[in-house]
């Protein structure tokens, strides 16, 4: 099992707890497709460096997660169809 960070940047015009449910939907999406969720880091909201679907700023999460080689790509696929997230990125920790 391989350890991975994935950073998540969720729309900053939606209620707190529709951005909660997208993050869960994420964790549900992790342990579905095999991974496990090791721990949330929640940055908060911060400003872009440039606009993104017109706008300037948005929430930071990183969910650390362990897996096999083959999760992150399908990960990634399901990701980008999802509401509300405007960027992502799934990245393997060194051990």
């Amino acid at each position: 099992m391989n350890k991975y960070e994935l950073a998540v940047v969720v729309s900053a015009k939606i209620e707190d707890d529709a951005r909660a449910e997208v993050i869960e939907k994420v964790k549900d999406l992790i342990t579905r497709v095999g991974g496990n969720v090791t721990d949330v880091d929640e940055w908060g909201k911060r400003r872009f460096a440039y606009e993104i679907q017109k706008m300037k700023e948005g929430f930071y999460y990183f969910i650390h997660f362990e897996a096999e080689s083959t999760v992150p790509a399908e990960l990634e696929q399901r990701i980008r169809i999802m509401d509300h997230v405007l960027r992502y990125l799934c990245v393997r920790q060194d051990a």
